[in-house]
Formats: C-alpha cells, structure tokens, sequence
C-alpha cells in the first residue's frame, strides 16, 4: 500500500469520506457489475451538486435503496418512490428518484445483452484505462459517446459530464494530478 502524502488538489482534507474515495476508489479500474451500477445511481444523483454531497450521503442512499439491490430498485413503485422522496438522508429530487428506477432497469437490460455492465462499459477503451490529468475537461469524445449511448437506451441524467465523473470513478479514466501521489506519472515501470 502506497503512503499518500499528496493527493489531487481538490480533495477536502477535512472531510474522511473524501479522502478514503480518493485513495481507495477513485480512478481504480472496477469491473463489478455490483459496484458499477451503484456508483452510476449515485453519479446520477450528482447532477447540479457537489459529488462530495453525494459522498456525505452515500450509505444513507445504501440504506434507502436496499444497498443497491437491482432487482429490489427495478421492482420499486410509487409507495417507494414517495418514502424516498420523504428521505432527508438523500436527495430527495423526484426527477432523480424516477430515473434512478428506469436506469436500474436499463442496467439490467445491458447486463443481458452484454454478458455483464462491465463487459459493455469497458468495451468502450477495449479494456484499458485512459490515463489523463484531472485538469484538462469535464467532457470527452468518450463520455459524449457512452452518454449517447445511454441516452438512447433510455436512461436519464447521464449527460456526457456525469458520464466524464463516472469514467474517472470507476477508473475507465486515470485522471489524478500530477500533484498527487497516486498519479500514473509518478509510478515507476515494472
């Protein structure tokens, strides 16, 4: 295990969730299907806020939907729609709750028709992760692609920056900073 003394600069220091994200998660190729669907949910919810909001929420959304149960989340009605939206432990946005749903079902869909999520989403960069400075956009030709993507199979709230978060979030894209020490361009070749 690495000792982190530098991390990319936008880190809040202060906040514990944000720290271990950033050291234990973010940028890490994952290729669960479980933990794939679960970090799309939450980027989903990211939409005109903060992703250290969501951070600060996180287990309170585990809780509420079902600790990302898909075929619980794909089942839910309108009696489970309106307990989350009385939910002050997570956003609690109709539009988002709604989408949420029909993404989940969506997810599903993939998941039959590629094998798995990870198969699909990683089939984008043929498997590899794209190594880039978290500095340089919010959007790329391969966010707009997924984005478009999965606009067209239905799903909502996963406009190319959202998608742009969830690739770095899922380790699709390298994107530390040259400042921090999880930075590829401070790894030495094996």
């Amino acid at each position: 295990m690495i000792e982190i003394k530098h991390r990319c600069s936008y880190v809040n220091m202060k906040n514990p969730f944000y720290i271990h994200y950033h050291d234990e998660e973010w940028g890490v190729p994952e290729h669960s299907d479980q933990k794939l669907y679960e970090l799309l949910i939450l980027e989903s919810f990211q939409a005109g806020l903060s992703w250290e909001c969501i951070l600060n929420k996180r287990e309170n959304f585990r809780a509420a939907f079902d600790e990302f149960d898909i075929s619980k989340v794909c089942a839910y009605d309108e009696v489970k729609c309106s307990e989350l939206l009385n939910n002050p432990g997570i956003v609690r946005n109709r539009l988002k709750i709604t989408a949420a749903i029909r993404n989940s079902i969506i997810f599903r869909e993939i998941q039959h028709e590629f094998g798995s999520f990870n198969a699909y989403i990683w089939g984008f960069t043929n498997g590899k992760t794209i190594v880039e400075d978290y500095h340089t956009r919010t959007t790329s030709p391969l966010s707009d692609a997924v984005s478009s993507d999965l606009m067209n199979r239905g799903m909502k709230f996963v406009g190319s920056t959202i998608i742009y978060s969830y690739l770095q979030a899922i380790g699709v894209l390298n994107a530390h900073g040259e400042e921090c020490d999880l930075c590829p361009c401070k790894r030495t070749p094996i």
